[in-house]
C-alpha cells in the first residue's frame, strides 16, 4: 500500500484528503504544521507528500526544500488556494514537482498522484545518464555539465532540460512540457513555460557559442545544435 503524507493546516481539508485517499487505497498520515510534517517525513516510510503552501511556522516552500535536501525523487504536489503564476514559480522551485489550486476536483487530483507514482516506479527503468551535443546530465546525482562546466539548475529545470535532451531535435509545443515536465494541461493565461525556457537559456546557452535551446514561434521550442 502505498503511502501519502499529507500536511494541511485545515482540519477540514485535511479530513477530506485522508478520507478519499485512503478510501482510493492509499495509507496516510496527516500533518498541521510544516515541522510535524518534516518530523512525519523523517520517521516514516513516504511515497508520496500533498502540502498546502500557507502553514504556520515552516511553511509548504521551506518545507519542500527540506524534503528535497532528504531525497530527491520523493514526489511532492503543492495543493494551495495561491494560483498566480509567481506562486506556481516559487513552488516549482522550491522543488515541487506538480501544483494544484483549491478548490479543486478529487477526481483530478486522483489522476496526478498516479501519474507522479508511475513516474517514480518507472525511474529505474531510464539510464543513469543523458547526453547531448556537449551537454551531460548525471539523472542519478541530478546534476548537469556543459563542455565539462558544471551547471546548477533548480528541480524544476533539471526536468525540463532533461525532457528536452530526451526529445533532442524535436519541436516540442507547451502543451508537451506542461502535461510531460508539469503533468497539468497548459494554461494559455500563464507564461511560466516560457519563463522557464528563459531561466534554462541563461544557464545551458548564455556562456556558450553555440545555442542549442531554440524557440519556434507558433509552435513550440526544439534543444538542437542547427535549429
Amino acid at each position: 500500500m502505498e503511502r501519502i503524507l499529507i500536511v494541511e493546516d485545515e482540519k477540514r481539508v485535511a479530513d477530506l484528503l485522508k478520507a478519499g485517499l485512503e478510501e482510493a487505497g492509499y495509507s496516510t498520515f496527516v500533518a498541521y504544521d510544516g515541522a510535524m510534517g518534516l518530523r512525519l517525513f523523517r520517521s516514516n516510510k513516504v511515497d508520496l507528500v500533498i502540502s498546502d503552501i500557507v502553514l504556520p511556522g515552516l511553511d509548504g516552500f521551506g518545507l519542500c526544500r527540506e524534503i528535497r535536501a532528504i531525497d530527491r525523487n520523493i514526489p511532492i504536489l503543492m495543493l494551495t488556494a495561491l494560483g498566480s503564476t509567481d506562486d506556481k514559480l516559487d513552488g516549482f522551485d522550491s522543488g515541487a514537482d506538480d501544483y494544484m489550486v483549491k478548490p479543486f476536483d478529487f477526481r483530478e487530483l486522483s489522476a496526478r498522484i498516479k501519474v507522479l507514482m508511475r513516474r517514480v516506479n518507472h525511474k529505474e527503468e531510464r539510464c543513469d545518464r543523458l547526453t547531448y551535443a556537449d551537454i551531460v546530465i548525471d539523472l542519478d546525482k541530478h546534476k548537469v555539465s556543459r563542455a565539462g562546466i558544471d551547471i546548477r539548475l533548480t528541480p524544476k529545470e533539471f526536468a525540463l532540460l532533461v525532457f528536452m535532451v530526451e526529445n533532442a531535435e524535436k519541436v516540442i509545443s507547451r502543451i508537451d512540457i506542461a502535461e510531460k515536465v508539469w503533468n497539468t494541461h497548459f494554461d494559455t493565461g500563464t507564461n511560466f513555460i516560457d519563463v522557464y525556457i528563459n531561466y534554462l537559456r541563461k544557464k545551458i546557452d548564455r556562456d556558450f557559442d553555440t545555442k542549442l535551446i531554440h524557440t519556434k514561434p507558433g509552435i513550440g521550442f526544439i534543444l538542437a545544435v542547427q535549429p
